[in-house]
């Protein structure tokens, strides 16, 4: 029996992998690093994959220094000043927020402290402490209790259910100590996915946040999840949710992408249909993202998001060009949707980064005539 599992899941990655292997003219073979045909991603001057970073999706090296800071330090001041004069309603400040707590929950759960020993991202709990008060400080302490109850316990336990509880309640409080800002309205969609909010709750939350900052690309990402088929809604409610974003999009929001978001959230387990990542549905996806990617500001902080979905669409869909179009803007970084869902981010990335390379090179491509 073990034999007979054994060959069906041989048969299963073979479906997977055979689009990619052979295609006739421009055919991709795979061959190891050494062999003198195999394609060179160092020759198009992209990051070796033990050098990309993992933790963010594009460079905001303002917050790679102050996080060296704080975490070399413990002293939370740096972040508190970085916060202070980041642009309330803007997606950078959100993807500080969730930085800063996500690296106070990563410290805690490499030092979870003990007798003799201070636990791991205490210079949140000072900053709270000493500045009970800052806007900044409460919404990156919201943002740590969620991260916290998805890293450490699982949905439907009471403990799970006691921590997203706890920061709702914090949530709360952020959102009192500014009552224009976003972010602990943001910060409160994913507790309203774990608590299970009914869709009247969750509606009335998603007001909230259009009144502040109804364009807001992150804030649209978080609630896209809630109305997905594997939590509270479904592919027809995600679909449809994410179409009415792209819909209403003013030019150059990258709001025009998010039906490439709803795709990939119903992706299948494994694809077996020939020519799914030509189909009307991803196609049509796929073209609004590129569409949105040409229109958006060049410093859009959510611009590498979308590219990085992209890449691994385009590669599915063997655009060799095309993805490598994109990679040439976001290589580096990893710290985004698909790689981060992999245990290893940096090595899914550099899988596909290889492929596009493979590809490229197999239909003509090369250094010299690589598209920007």
């Amino acid at each position: 029996m073990e034999i007979l599992w054994v060959l069906i899941a041989l048969v299963m990655l073979g479906f997977v992998l055979l689009p990619f292997l052979r295609r006739g003219r421009g055919a991709i073979g795979l061959v190891s690093p050494d062999h003198p045909d195999a394609a060179d991603p160092a020759n198009y001057g992209f990051v070796r994959e033990e050098e990309l970073d993992i933790r963010m999706p594009g460079p905001d090296q303002d917050l790679m220094d102050v996080l060296d800071v704080v975490q070399r330090t413990q002293d939370h001041r740096a972040a508190q000043q970085l916060l202070a004069g980041t642009e309330t309603e803007g997606e950078r400040r959100w993807q500080r927020v969730q930085a800063f707590a996500g690296a106070a929950s990563l410290e805690l759960a490499q030092r979870p402290g003990g007798v003799g020993q201070s636990p791991g991202g205490q210079w949140l709990r000072v900053w709270r402490a000493e500045a009970p008060k800052d806007a900044g400080g409460a919404a990156v302490h919201a943002e740590f209790l969620v991260q916290q109850a998805w890293r450490t316990a699982s949905p439907g336990t009471d403990e799970f259910r006691i921590i997203m509880e706890e920061a709702r309640a914090a949530c709360g409080d952020a959102a009192l100590l500014a009552p224009g800002d976003p972010i602990p309205y943001i910060v409160e969609l994913s507790v309203a996915r774990g608590l299970g909010y009914s869709q009247k709750d969750f509606e009335q939350l998603w007001l909230k946040i259009l009144d502040r900052a109804p364009n807001h690309m992150g804030a649209h990402l978080a609630a896209l999840h809630y109305w997905c088929e594997k939590w509270h809604g479904s592919r027809e409610l995600a679909y449809s949710f994410a179409e009415a974003a792209a819909a209403r999009a003013p030019q150059g929001s990258l709001l025009a992408a998010m039906p490439l978001f709803a795709v990939f959230e119903h992706l299948p387990e494994v694809t077996l249909v020939s020519g799914f990542w030509q189909t009307e549905v991803v196609t049509k996806a796929v073209h609004g993202a590129l569409h949105a990617v040409h229109s958006a500001r060049p410093d859009d902080p959510m611009l590498a998001h979308v590219r990085h979905l992209l890449v691994y669409f385009l590669v599915r869909g063997e655009r060799w060009s095309e993805a490598m179009s994109q990679l040439v803007h976001i290589d580096g970084h990893v710290g985004a949707l698909p790689w981060t869902l992999s245990a290893d981010p940096a090595a899914e990335f550099a899988v596909y980064r290889a492929l596009a390379v493979a590809g490229y090179e197999a239909n003509g491509g090369s250094p010299a005539n690589l598209p920007h």
